[in-house]
């Protein structure tokens, strides 16, 4: 393996990593670029990421967002297949979370509060009652560092950031590196690792909303599996109600493939809370370190995801709240349910519900959890 840096005119970084076989010549790229200036006068720089196939990653350091991921289609054509915007002024004035890093709590807390050893603390309550990933300026409006990486398994970049003991009312100061892999073998990996001073709370995820027609049509025919005998029920305001049902017999059986549209207006009590779907799912324990958690498939394109996680849960989102207004890439209209999102999280409202998994994190450890998505086609 050797290193060739080139520096482009314009004064575009690019660090080519070339792999050579017998047969042919590899090349993975690491690209820097300028994405614009917020009203501060800070610089968010853009990172192109592009593996060995030609499958390519956008991510900018405000918020995290994944702005482009292209993918193939059955016939071998690339194409982006994940909701956002043309411009850094569109993801700052009102953004959906498209393609966003989530955090310090990923999901919602119930009544914007919890209790840690007898100290409340009070959060924002950005939706309707509740708090809602990490609040009115949660890690999604934050800028980021970002810088490559080396990996022996494709291209990947490394993302920091320190949140502030108080920051949207959580406790603790909290550094946190999320390193973003695009692997050779056509995964996106995300590998999240933080630390605190202070006895806190912690629930990361990414919030990428995909669309295997690479947004053709809408997300309905896509045919989903969630593996996963149960999910946690919410109450009219989306907050999980503590039990822990099957899904044996009802709309939220993924079990087995079936289209997302088949039973999304079913006469149901959680259907009609959600206006679809909007719920946890109870990842099954496997045997693995990473655990299948779903898998995705679009027919038209061929396109198939697989989702795998250390997480025990995964939150299925079918873009109930998008609207038919928002103006994304290229001209594209991001419809309502256009697109849909696989969180994997902890359960929601964790620190306020005894007999789900802790999401509490003390100094002198570290929260550590991995998702891979893998694509491929069928």
């Amino acid at each position: 393996m050797k290193h060739i840096l080139t520096i482009a005119a314009i004064g575009l970084i690019t660090l080519a990593l070339a792999c050579a076989t017998p047969e042919d010549k590899k090349v993975v790229e690491f690209t820097t670029s300028s994405y614009g200036t917020l009203s501060d006068g800070t610089q968010v720089s853009q990172f192109t990421l592009r593996n060995a196939n030609g499958m390519e990653m956008k991510v900018i350091e405000y918020g995290g967002i994944i702005t482009n991921l292209t993918a193939p289609d059955k016939d071998g054509e690339f194409e982006d297949i994940v909701l956002g915007y043309d411009s850094l002024e569109a993801y700052v004035a009102e953004n959906p979370f498209f393609g966003a890093l989530i955090g310090r709590y990923g999901n919602r807390i119930a009544r914007g509060k919890f209790t840690l050893d007898g100290v409340e603390y009070k959060l924002d309550t950005n939706n309707m009652p509740n708090h809602l990933h990490g609040g009115d300026v949660g890690y999604d409006k934050v800028v980021w560092k970002g810088e490559q990486v080396e990996s022996d398994r494709g291209v990947a970049l490394k993302l920091t950031y320190t949140s502030w003991d108080g920051e949207e009312g959580y406790p603790g100061e909290l550094d946190i590196v999320v390193i973003y892999t695009l692997t050779n073998d056509n995964e996106v990996e995300f590998d999240y690792t933080a630390t605190t001073d202070k006895k806190t709370v912690v629930n990361l995820t990414q919030h990428t909303y995909f669309n295997l027609s690479a947004m053709e049509d809408d997300i309905l025919d896509h045919e989903l599996v969630l593996n996963a005998d149960h999910y946690t029920p919410v109450d009219r305001t989306l907050i999980p109600t503590g039990e822990i049902a099957v899904v044996d017999g009802t709309p939220f059986d993924f079990t087995e493939a079936k289209t997302i549209g088949k039973e999304i207006g079913a006469d149901h009590e959680q259907i009609r809370y959600g206006l679809g779907y909007d719920h946890n799912w109870v990842i099954n324990e496997g045997d693995e370190d990473l655990n299948f958690a779903a898998s995705l498939y679009e027919p038209e394109s061929g396109r198939f995801m697989e989702v795998y996680t250390t997480e025990p849960g995964i939150q299925f989102y079918s873009g109930n709240f998008l609207t038919d207004n928002i103006a994304g890439k290229n001209g594209v209209i991001n419809n309502y349910r256009t697109g849909l999102c696989l969180e994997t999280q902890h359960f929601p409202d964790s620190p306020n519900q005894p007999n789900f998994p802790s999401t509490v994190l003390d100094p002198g450890e570290t929260y550590h959890t991995t998702t891979v998505y893998k694509f491929s086609t069928k």
